[in-house]
């Protein structure tokens, strides 16, 4: 059993290797019972791999994982009590909804009453009663989606883990079935891993985020402290959306000097980065439009995508292009410039060699 200061997973130093090529140098990553963890990443960061490795679809080249106390590297999948929702549901296309969810404890010599008993209370949580006699192929994509969740609940394991689970379903059911998802979890409790590469799903679902490049883990952290407070350059461009816009600058004389327009900055960030000749600064598009110290700039506006609640501007001042999110009825218009106040108390500055934040 876990104990309350051990962590419910541990990555300990793991390591996978293809050949002589290493695509997870070491990593450690603890994970509290309950939490509800999203790895995000780019394609090829090593978010899949690390996920199979802790389900035992994947070896571990060297390190330990450990669930729940337990050493469970060298143990095989269906020893390690973790229950895992794949992107393509991997459904029985012969099976009725009610033989797939119950079909691993069926093959497990389950009583047939305990079976019953389960399947009927996952199919309850998950909206699922109507489709039981249903075979796959009568279903929609959020529905196999929510049998495939069932097959895993039933089994009421130690850890859910979820692969790219909403990618094949279009943007309106992707945003039903996270809510669902997030909310089922914390229902029941269970520690859940989730693997995407959608930053959006990964901020809206997550407890903690783990933004990986290059096997590498960039950055763990609450959603809100990824935006806010990014370890790097990397992972502020990668969270939010739309992306962070970079900028080469100078500082001095307490301010920002960029295509020659001065931008004052407070205080203590003047303070925290210090004159310097070149560095990079990072505006969200979103403050843009004034806020607590706005800060006036002009640039060239190629084009406007009128969202509704929010227009976006994309412009480019020098070689740089650059997004600003404002008001719906902004005055500009396209190949004219365009002001703006940007929120230099939102800026964010970081060294232009490591990329590290300053």
């Amino acid at each position: 059993m876990t104990s309350p200061t051990q962590p419910h997973i541990s990555f300990e130093k793991i390591t996978k290797s293809f050949g002589p090529v290493e695509v997870i140098p070491p990593l450690d990553l603890a994970i509290q019972k309950g939490e509800f963890i999203v790895l995000v990443g780019p394609s090829g960061c090593g978010k899949t791999t690390t996920l199979r490795m802790l389900a035992g679809l994947e070896s571990v080249s060297s390190g330990s994982i450990r669930i729940a106390g337990r050493d469970v590297t060298a143990m095989r999948p269906g020893e390690r009590d973790c229950a895992m929702v794949f992107q393509n549901y991997a459904l029985y296309p012969h099976m009725s909804v009610r033989e797939n969810i119950g079909y691993a404890m069926k093959v497990h010599g389950t009583p047939r009453e305990e079976i019953a008993r389960r399947v009927g209370e996952a199919a309850g949580l998950l909206g699922l009663e109507p489709y039981l006699d249903r075979k796959p192929k009568n279903l929609s994509g959020g529905q196999r989606q929510r049998v495939a969740i069932g097959r895993a609940l039933v089994r009421h394991p130690e850890v859910f883990l979820f692969d790219e689970p909403l990618s094949n379903l279009d943007a309106k059911l992707r945003v039903e079935m996270r809510t669902e998802i997030k909310l089922l979890q914390k229902r029941l409790g269970t520690t859940a891993v989730y693997v995407t590469h959608d930053q959006v799903e990964a901020m809206t679902m997550a407890d903690r985020v783990v933004v990986m490049r290059g096997g590498v883990i960039e950055q763990v952290d609450a959603p809100i402290a990824l935006y806010e407070r990014p370890a790097n350059r990397f992972v502020a461009n990668f969270i939010g959306s739309p992306a962070m816009n970079f900028f080469e600058v100078s500082t001095r004389e307490g301010a920002a000097w960029l295509d020659g327009q001065r931008l004052e900055l407070p205080p203590e960030t003047f303070q925290r980065v210090g004159p310097r000749e070149r560095v990079t600064l990072g505006i969200r598009p979103e403050h843009m439009n004034g806020g607590e110290r706005p800060a006036p700039f002009t640039f060239a506006c190629d084009t406007l995508e009128p969202l509704g609640a929010h227009t976006l501007v994309l412009g480019h001042v020098g070689q740089e292009k650059l997004v600003a999110q404002v008001e719906p009825h902004f005055d500009v218009t396209p190949q004219n410039s365009c002001t703006v106040q940007i929120d230099m108390s939102k800026a964010h500055f970081f060294d232009i060699e490591s990329e590290h934040s300053l």
